[in-house]
């Protein structure tokens, strides 16, 4: 059997020795160094998967070497010792990256071994992930992440950090960033994923259906209840259990999901039988939980039990060129689906996509190109086919479409010259903008579902009765109702 590799790095030469004499004699291949310079000079060749290394050294100290050897080996895992076994300490080497920590004098030797093997096996099934998530669109195409961002970049490495693990994941970040898609990447590479994933949504329920849906229920444990129903915790038993929007959770309902973390059993309603639970949980939500701790909106015990490992996604204008490579991948989707042959984005277009902020996010891109897609009649997408972008007007935070109404506030001159209607768009004169055409197929009702698949057929007249309305907005004179004809 292979010897597992470990480095030591303790400025007292007894601790060194210490541990050094009684790991080795538990085959483990042992390399000590007496300061944090010393260990970056031979860390290299040695290349172990796992560092004790001491907090307090005279020069660099434990916690910048943790971040040194992070950068030599991302997969590294890292054990501190301290003398001073305060748990701020404690949560601070966490934060860096280490894996646990141990006080001076280490008491239990038997109990160290067995955390260093565990510590080689979490490498171990880090760096296999690693492999397998450069396949993981092949294997898992729906959770699939695009993007090869800095801000990305670490939320990739956070996933393969905490996959193989079973703590409880809490997913932050704005509206639209994706937090279901990192849930569904993290339940796939873990080593649940041949099991189910069951996700709900908290926010999607009033209270009392959500206590059914989460926990179940007896046949006739209230009027309705005609059969037994299993809630999603006994569905998700082996799997994962995703909650999403855990910010909207009633605080009736997160005394009993408290429960249920902390015991890891669940009733149904009607029943006083507990089943047993072996589930791993991963919420999600927009809100920030800390104020509503503080507000006395979201219990502090379920805070702390749902925060044991903490993934913040990063808002879609922090992440660069990540735009351009989601705005083709959605035009490789949506071409597909609507049966047109779009090559690509014209320059204009391009600088258009990557100075807007986008404040729904992955959501509102995904939104505003499968409707470029749907309206465009060329070849490339241009800036004509973006022009509630272009204009600096918003769509909505949570990425919904404007209504026709809103885009003709937004975008009709207000106090100024009237509009002039041509055979391919209206003239509006705009007060600090100079002269601005919004062209008629942009002023489609897009608000109506049923019309918006239709939106390029529809007449002429329609046309020229929106082009009249925006007309009627810059003499600010009342609205008439659109004749909608296809």
């Amino acid at each position: 059997m292979k010897k597992i590799k470990i480095l030591i790095v303790d400025d007292e030469a007894s601790q060194r020795k210490l541990l050094s004499g009684f790991l080795e004699k538990n085959d483990f291949n042992v390399l000590t160094a007496e300061n944090g310079e010393d260990a970056l000079e031979k860390y290299p060749a040695f290349f172990s998967p796992i560092a004790i290394v001491d907090m307090k050294m005279p020069g660099m100290n434990g916690l910048e070497l943790l971040e040194k050897l992070k950068e030599i080996n991302p997969f590294i895992q890292v054990l501190v010792l301290t003398a001073f076994g305060s748990v701020e300490t404690a949560v601070e080497a966490m934060k860096s990256g280490a894996i646990d920590y141990l006080t001076k004098p280490i008491e239990d030797l038997e109990e160290l071994v067995l955390k260093l093997r565990r510590a080689s096996e979490q490498n171990r099934l880090i760096v296999d992930n690693q492999v397998m998530s450069e396949k993981i669109s092949e294997i898992f195409p729906s959770t699939e992440i695009i993007g090869e961002s800095q801000s990305i970049n670490k939320v990739k490495e956070m996933i393969t950090m905490v996959a193989p693990q079973e703590a409880t994941l809490l997913i932050t970040g704005p509206s639209g960033t994706g937090k279901e898609l990192i849930a569904r990447s993290v339940h796939a590479l873990s080593p649940r994923a041949e099991k189910k994933l069951v996700a709900i949504n908290c926010a999607a329920f009033p209270e009392n259906l959500l206590e059914s849906e989460l926990f179940g229920y007896e046949k006739g444990a209230f009027t309705g209840a005609t059969k037994l129903k299993q809630g999603r915790f006994e569905l998700a038993d082996g799997g994962t259990l995703f909650l999403d929007e855990i910010g909207e959770l009633p605080l009736t309902m997160q005394v009993k999901l408290l429960r249920v973390l902390e015991e890891r059993k669940v009733e149904r309603l009607g029943s006083v039988t507990e089943i047993d639970l072996d589930i791993r949980i991963i919420a999600a939500t927009n809100r920030d939980l800390e104020k509503m701790v503080e507000e006395k909106s979201f219990r502090e015990d379920l805070f702390y039990r749902l925060n044991v490992v903490r993934l913040d996604l990063p808002p879609l204008a922090n992440r660069g060129g990540d735009i351009l490579l989601l705005t083709n991948k959605f035009i490789e989707k949506f071409s597909r689906k609507v049966g047109k042959e779009i090559k690509g984005l014209t320059p204009e277009a391009v600088e258009i996509l990557t100075k807007y902020d986008w404040p729904g996010n992955i959501r509102e891109l995904e939104n505003v190109i499968e409707r470029a897609i749907i309206l465009t009649r060329g070849e490339f997408l241009d800036k004509t086919d973006f022009f509630a972008l272009s204009g600096n007007s918003k769509v909505s935070t949570d990425g919904q479409i404007r209504t026709i109404a809103e885009r003709e506030k937004e975008h009709a001159a207000i106090g100024h010259a009237g509009a002039q209607i041509s055979g391919s768009g209206i003239a509006v004169g705009l007060q600090s903008k100079g002269t601005t055409v919004i062209h008629q197929r942009d002023l489609a009702p897009l608000n109506n579902l049923e019309l918006f698949s239709q939106a390029p057929n529809l007449t002429l007249e329609s046309y020229r009765a929106i082009g009249r309305n925006a007309a009627r907005y810059a003499k600010k004179q009342p609205v008439n109702p659109v004749p909608v004809k296809i």
